[in-house]
């Protein structure tokens, strides 16, 4: 059985499909997507659609992200901040004016069953952003940090990489884990496309919601499949640029 950790989609449908396509899924595979599945290209209610198609075929773990928030604020309370409509929200609000009330119903079940993070039996902590309680996220004062949080990811990037576990000095948010997969921070923020790994921290966002690719990578052997661009398949958007 593999465990395949998908990052932030940004509802570039065809990417992701081409994406998992490669990867030849399985009925015993897990699939964990570690959320941003909404905002930026032009697919986001059928991107929301599409999973939820395949988690019927395929055992799914959906997390949530800021977007994935933000979307549903919006379609449960019509909270249309202009923040949001700025950062990709406008696609997933035009994305969304053709659903009939029973789709939306669907779509509002499916971002009300996302979790914040999931924790697997071989201790590797799933999330979309970071955390900052000390103890973990299960501990975090404000329980919307894990999807907004970017200081566990600058933590690890700026963390010298020759310093011992057993220093004690090594930050204790980083010694929690056996791994911790994230997204939200666009790893082309660094000039990479594919996923960065810091301080047993692997970040899996590689700029679907920009000029990079979606990525799936199996956790046990670090293997990973990347669509294209997702701006190629979009030729006539900007996404989030």
């Amino acid at each position: 059985m593999r465990t395949l950790v998908v990052g932030d989609i940004h509802g570039g449908l065809k990417a992701l499909e081409d994406v998992l396509a490669q990867t030849l899924p399985k009925k015993e595979d897990t699939f964990i997507f570690l959320g941003d599945y909404v905002d930026g290209w032009s697919e986001s209610a059928q991107t929301v659609a599409y999973l939820m198609e395949f988690s019927e075929q395929y055992h799914c773990i959906f997390i949530r992200g800021n977007h994935d928030y933000l979307a549903y604020q919006y379609l449960k309370h019509g909270d249309d901040n202009p923040l949001w409509l700025r950062n990709g929200g406008e696609a997933t609000r035009e994305s969304y004016e053709r659903l009939s009330e029973t789709e939306m119903e669907l779509h509002l079940k499916f971002y009300q069953q996302l979790v914040n993070y999931h924790l697997d039996a071989q201790n590797r902590l799933y999330v979309h952003a970071g955390f900052t309680n000390l103890h973990g996220p299960q501990y975090e004062y404000y329980p919307n940090l894990v999807y907004w949080d970017r200081t566990l990811w600058e933590l690890a990037c700026a963390l010298d990489p020759n310093l011992s576990k057993d220093d004690p000095t090594y930050p204790a948010r980083l010694q929690l884990f056996r791994e911790i997969y994230i997204g939200h921070t666009p790893v082309t923020r660094l000039g990479e496309t594919t996923p960065m790994h810091r301080a047993g921290v692997w970040n899996v966002d590689t700029g679907a919601a920009f000029k990079g690719p979606i990525t799936v990578m199996d956790v046990d052997t670090k293997d990973y499949w990347q669509s294209a661009p997702v701006y190629q398949c979009y030729p006539l958007e900007k996404g989030r640029n």
